[in-house]
């Protein structure tokens, strides 16, 4: 036999669901448009107020005093530090030792290369002798061939009048003529070949001179370099940066170190590679110095980055003697543009977190998210274009903990 099942009325309980639906609907709602808040303690943020002021492009760096004009003393020959003559920081003047060196592989070497230079001008002088004596010989040859010349001529010209007199022979006549002709002809001929000879041996002379004349300049390079053991300062002024020790050895083209030319200074600065594209040579600045602003003026700046940071040289634009010492820093200041009146906010580790796209506007004890834009910077200030009027208080602490929240509950 069949049951029969009662149906739940449906209706009923959709009636009962649906306030509950409508009631979490409204939560999710607010939920979803609700601004993200978060308390913070007054303390731990820093409140700066926007405010209309002169702005100044500006950026501040540390440079170091150097001489004006300096030279590094190199090492030409390598080798072990075998006598010392100076000290670092010790005054010295142009030519005077500072230290030698030792390497005794070099110095066989050298004298190896200076023998066999020596053997060649040798061999090259005796080529000369040789010629020379060669030359000496056709001359001595030659007055001979002349000498015949000329009693074939006066016996030619004595037997000449004799046969036109009939006094000798025809035959002897003919004899006679026939041994002047000849040594005419060989005369001529031997002079022919010695004036040849001699052009060519003055040619051959001229180049064995040549030879000896490299051969010597080489010979002179070699004993020179035998010198370099010795380093003397190149220039006069204060040696620096030298740390020689007995025995330590020193490759070539090492630098040993640093004469500095007394006459002058100049500043040399490690800036941010930030600031790569803002300075410029012919820019100028200042430094504090006992009290006293001196002006500067950028001279180089030197754009290759290493370590993220670039190398810029600084001259001081005062005649004056201003009795500086090597080594001091000074705060550099360089002026990128003139003074202009605009609203400034100072600068802060907001920035870190918001690029500058976003802030914080505190209006009583809340603050509340609002967009802006800053144009210009300088080590104290940003240039605010947009967002934020002058009078408006704006947290400039950092925002890492709250990167995502629109709005900050401020506690006492």
């Amino acid at each position: 036999m069949d049951t029969v099942i009662k149906r739940k009325n449906s209706k009923k309980k959709l009636l009962l669901a649906l306030p509950i639906l409508i009631v979490l609907g409204y939560l999710i709602f607010v939920s979803v448009t609700k601004k993200r808040s978060f308390n913070v303690k007054k303390a731990e943020i820093t409140v700066k107020t926007v405010s209309s002021d002169f702005f100044e492009d500006f950026i501040l760096f540390q440079a170091k005093v150097t001489p004006l004009h300096s030279m590094l003393v190199n090492v030409i020959e390598g080798g072990a530090v075998q006598e010392i003559y100076v000290e670092n920081g010790d005054l010295v003047t142009k030519g005077q030792p500072l230290v030698r060196l030792y390497n005794p592989n070099t110095e066989l070497t050298y004298m190896q290369q200076e023998t066999s230079i020596i053997e060649q001008i040798n061999n090259l002088n005796k080529a000369k002798l040789d010629l020379r004596n060669q030359e000496l010989n056709l001359a001595k040859d030659l007055i001979a061939i002349e000498h015949d010349f000329l009693d074939a001529k006066n016996l030619y010209d004595l037997n000449k009048k004799l046969f036109e007199q009939e006094i000798i022979a025809r035959n002897e006549w003919t004899v006679t003529q026939e041994n002047y002709r000849f040594q005419k002809e060989r005369m001529d001929i031997i002079k022919q070949s010695v004036t040849k000879e001699k052009q060519a041996n003055k040619i051959q002379i001229g180049q064995l001179n040549q030879s000896i004349g490299i051969m010597n300049q080489s010979l002179s390079i070699l004993r020179k370099n035998k010198n370099n053991f010795l380093i003397t300062a190149p220039l006069s002024g204060r040696l620096s940066s030298f740390e020689p020790i007995l025995g330590k050895t020193f490759t070539q083209g090492n630098s040993i170190g640093t004469i500095d030319v007394m006459k002058g200074y100049k500043l040399v600065a490690d800036v941010d590679e930030f600031y790569l594209n803002k300075v410029a040579e012919g820019q100028t600045g200042s430094v504090d110095h006992n009290g006293k602003t001196i002006k500067i003026q950028i001279s180089k700046v030197i754009s290759e980055v290493k370590n993220g940071r670039f190398i810029v040289e600084l001259n001081f634009m005062e005649k004056e003697d201003l009795e500086l010492n090597q080594g001091i820093s000074f705060g550099v200041r360089i002026n990128l543009s003139e003074k202009t009146k605009t609203k400034v906010l100072s600068k802060g580790s907001f920035y870190q977190e918001t690029s500058g796209k976003w802030i914080f506007v505190v209006n009583g004890n809340k603050a509340v998210r609002r967009t802006i834009k800053l144009g210009r910077e300088n080590p104290l200030y940003y240039e605010v274009l947009e967002g934020l009027e002058s009078g408006d208080k704006v947290i400039t602490s950092s925002y890492k903990d709250y990167e995502n929240i629109e709005e900050l509950n401020i506690e006492e």
